[in-house]
């Protein structure tokens, strides 16, 4: 393989920051910051937004709209007079 060509494939801690969620994984993304694992060692630190944690769908609070009634509403404004 051709040297300074590929990405820092390393190990990387990403970190939910709206909830107390992180997991150790590979990556290839740049980060600046470190934190100490559980296992003692430093690792790079990716911080996200959203995980499935505190995501919607997962945790269970997402809202579902109420549909009922849109094609009916839409038919009545939208009819042809004859």
């Amino acid at each position: 393989m051709k040297k300074d060509i590929h990405p820092n494939y390393r190990s990387v801690v990403f970190k939910d920051v709206s909830s107390d969620f992180a997991v150790l994984t590979r990556s290839t993304v740049d980060t600046t910051e470190t934190i100490q694992w559980e296992d003692g060692k430093e690792y790079p630190l990716f911080k996200v937004d959203i995980s499935s944690s505190s995501h919607p769908f997962y945790t269970g609070t997402q809202k579902v709209l109420d549909t009922e009634g849109r094609v009916e509403r839409f038919n009545k404004k939208y009819r042809r007079r004859k």
